[in-house]
């Protein structure tokens, strides 16, 4: 297949210039002179044929101009689908609205500027495509704009509609498709070149050419063709024919010959076209003397027709065998591993203090959890900071779940920070906002953020001195639980989970009623020899009414208190099974650059909601800086989770942080493990975790409909290869592996596991033992 998927996070920092040059060429453009080189998050999807590229390209704000091509007679035609861009040229500048077509040459002064994000479509076709087609010798003198009516609409659709397509089309659907557009962008660009020309004008004769050139493609079968046939249907004379062919340096019966051999030459290569003969594809294209039609092909290929389509089913058959298949087949029962990994010995980290953290000025702080102090289900780069720390100081984060309203008795009630946060009545909402949807809930009507994010994140916090491109170091210091303030139950630590709507079990469900949401409350026993949770009851969510009158019928507006008297308690569930703890912070952010409200559910390169029960007590993340003073926020607290948080949630318990947090600023990056950071990197005593995602950077790749593309279009597969893609990075970039080493190391010794697929953003990390390198010391 022809399909090649790119993104930025394949290479490092230094590297990603080039590779995007490369990515532009390959549709015939290039970066503009005298413009910054972009060299940020990008990510690409592009297909090709013989003379035909599709990419549709996602990228930042930059400047783009084509690669001159003396011999290239046919324009590029690029597709704006968001935001619009301007188009520069030697007459003046215009802002071309998104999706009006612009058709540019190949050769010219001209530039698009992409003010606020690249979000394109490129159809690059050269004469390769034609097959001796002749095109008119199009020229475009000047770059043209085209609104999408008509001709121009039929084109942009098409266009459009393959793009998304790109992965999925088979090679033959493809290349049907390709040859669809190629003639689509011929007629509308004839269009464009000459829709008024002065007759006897070369544009003109260019256009009558072309229609000359569609009308024998129509007529190839009839074996009657001839020049004069022709010209009585186009209304010119056979004189004037012919002088158009000679002006184009062919003649019409060469021309006539050159097509039909070319028409047949793809039939024969086309898998579909194989239960018809060679003499009735011979005869489909006017050869009705196959011997003849056998010699001319012979002439034009160098092999027979019957040798040709030999050798394209023996090349077809290879490419569509499985390479390498080894083993049961996919329907065979698979294999039960003979044992399970063993867990790494945990052990107390001591962490190495960074070569910049040399200020014996350290301080602690406190922040503790009120209606005041939290951010409700999104993230921000304009929310004030509720403190600014120091590299180096320490930082007690006191959080809370959102779940606790599940049994607001046991996790809410006598605790004045809780209940600050979660004070809902009919006269006030402490907290109002709750996601980042809109604050008058005009989409679903569920209320204010409209639960677009639903983690009560505490913060943020501030880091003097940190700008974008800096790295954020934090480390996990301490964790613990947040115990009951009820005096009934007093010094008690309560969690809950939900198996709800959003998780993958949802749909599968076999057991009436289905499908169905439950809540299982558990008891948390923090301080035991081996600390667990034991679960206390569950029950199935019933419609509940908030405070404002409105009525949930699921799951799916956080906060909202569980009245005790509408559900029906069940106990004695998951009797005698102990949870084992691994307490740990699902929300570890800083504030996205792309957007002034964020939805808290997708993670992305900024962290946020990583679900990864490794960053427990002794971890470290590192984040990318990306708005100045980083803006740490931390949330989403879970006493205990597995890979995958299947059902939709960990355990969450609303838990008391103290971190560590080292500003490593950019000029001091090289040499370092995290230096060239895209993405967050978690690190234990024991191993590197890397965190792959379907779509690292959806914000910037998906542009103004991320926040809802991300949910859409995320699968395992996009966060395998990304996975994939940043440990390959990592290990030549960092260890100094070559990309054979890499692969087979990777293959041997890295476990890359299901981290979540309940986030919108699904989630593969990659572990990496430090062991494997301690013959470096």
């Amino acid at each position: 297949m022809s399909f090649r998927p790119f993104t930025s996070e394949s290479y490092a920092e230094g590297e990603r210039p080039e590779a995007w040059r490369d990515v532009l060429n390959a549709v015939g453009l290039q970066p503009a002179a005298k413009t910054p080189f972009y060299d940020g998050h990008a990510t690409a999807s592009h297909r090709q044929a013989p003379g035909i590229a599709l990419s549709r390209l996602s990228a930042g704000a930059q400047a783009i101009t084509a690669v001159p091509q003396a011999h290239a007679d046919l324009p590029i035609a690029l597709l704006a689908i968001e935001d619009g861009a301007l188009l520069r040229c030697s007459d003046g500048h215009r802002i071309v609205p998104a999706g009006h077509l612009m058709l540019l040459p190949r050769a010219g002064d001209w530039s698009i500027a992409f003010q606020r994000g690249l979000r394109a479509i490129v159809l690059s076709v050269t004469a390769d495509a034609l097959h001796g087609r002749i095109s008119g010798r199009l020229k475009l003198a000047q770059a043209q704009v085209i609104a999408p009516s008509g001709l121009a609409d039929v084109v942009c659709r098409t266009i459009e509609a393959t793009a998304r397509a790109l992965d999925t089309l088979s090679d033959a659907e493809w290349s049907t498709v390709a040859q669809s557009m190629v003639d689509l962008l011929l007629t509308l660009a004839h269009q464009q070149a000459a829709p008024a020309a002065e007759a006897g004008s070369s544009a003109t004769q260019a256009a009558i050419l072309h229609r000359l050139c569609q009308t024998i493609e129509r007529r190839l079968d009839d074996a009657e063709l001839t020049p004069a046939r022709v010209a009585q249907a186009e209304g010119i004379s056979e004189r004037y024919l012919q002088k158009l062919f000679e002006s184009a340096g062919d003649n019409f019966s060469h021309y006539v010959k050159e097509r039909r051999l070319q028409r047949a030459w793809t039939d024969l290569s086309n898998p579909a076209e194989a239960n018809h003969s060679i003499s009735e594809i011979a005869y489909r294209y006017g050869f009705a003397d196959s011997a003849h039609f056998s010699r001319s092909f012979r002439a034009r290929f160098g092999l027979s027709p019957r040798e040709f389509r030999q050798q394209k089913a023996e090349q077809a058959v290879t490419a569509a065998a499985p390479r390498g298949q080894r083993g049961w087949p996919q329907d065979a029962l698979a294999q039960q591993r003979a044992c399970e990994r063993p867990a790494s010995a945990r052990s107390e980290i001591a962490l190495p203090a960074p070569a910049n953290d040399r200020d014996t000025q350290r301080h602690h702080h406190h922040l503790a959890v009120s209606a005041e102090r939290v951010h409700w289900g999104y993230f921000s780069r304009s929310l004030p900071p509720q403190i600014e720390i120091a590299s180096g100081d320490t930082i007690t984060v006191e959080t809370l779940t959102q779940h606790a309203s599940d049994d607001p008795e046991l996790m809410i009630a006598g605790d004045a920070a809780a209940l600050s946060v979660f004070g809902w009545t009919k006269a006030k909402k402490n907290v109002d906002r709750r996601g980042a949807g809109p604050m008058d809930a005009s989409v679903f009507g569920r209320g204010a953020g409209e639960g677009f994010g639903v983690h009560i994140c505490t913060g943020p916090v501030a880091i003097k001195d940190a700008q974008p491109g800096d790295v954020l170091e934090v480390r996990i210091l301490d964790i613990v639980p947040r115990p009951s303030r009820n005096p009934k139950h007093a010094g008690r630590v309560f969690g809950s989970s939900v198996a709800a709507w959003w998780g993958y079990h949802y749909n599968e469900l076999i057991a009436a009623p289905a499908p169905r949401e439950a809540v299982t409350i558990y008891e948390i026993f923090a301080d035991a020899p081996e600390p667990h949770a034991r679960a206390l009851y569950s029950y199935r969510w019933e419609p509940q009414t908030d405070p404002n009158g409105i009525v949930h019928t699921t799951y799916d507006y956080p906060g909202v208190p569980v009245a005790p008297d509408s559900i029906k308690r069940r106990h004695g569930v998951l009797d005698n099974i102990r949870i084992p703890l691994r307490p740990h912070f699902g929300v570890i952010a800083v504030a996205p650059r792309e957007a002034d409200f964020v939805d808290s559910i997708p993670p992305s390169y900024f962290g946020g909601n990583l679900d990864n029960w490794r960053l427990g007590r002794g971890s470290t993340v590192y984040l990318p800086v990306a708005v100045p003073g980083a803006l740490l926020s931390v949330g989403d607290p879970h006493a205990t989770q597995g890979d995958g948080e299947l059902g939709g949630t960990a355990i969450e318990c609303s838990m008391t942080g103290t971190f560590q947090v080292i500003l490593h600023k950019k000029a001091q990056l090289a040499g370092q493990p995290f230096a060239d950071l895209s993405y967050p990197l978690i690190e234990t005593a024991t191993d590197w975790v890397l965190t792959g995602f379907s779509h690292p950077n959806y914000l910037a790749e998906f542009g103004a409909q991320g926040q809802s593309e991300v949910y859409a279009t995320s699968s395992l597969d996009l966060a395998m290869k990304d996975a994939f893609r940043k440990m390959r990075r990592f290990l030549m970039h960092v260890k100094g592996l070559s990309e054979d080493e890499a692969v087979a190391l990777m293959s041997a010794a890295v476990d890359f596991g299901v981290t979540q697929v309940v986030d919108g953003n699904w989630g593969v990390h990659a572990i990496l033992s430090k062991r494997l390198f301690e013959d470096e010391r």
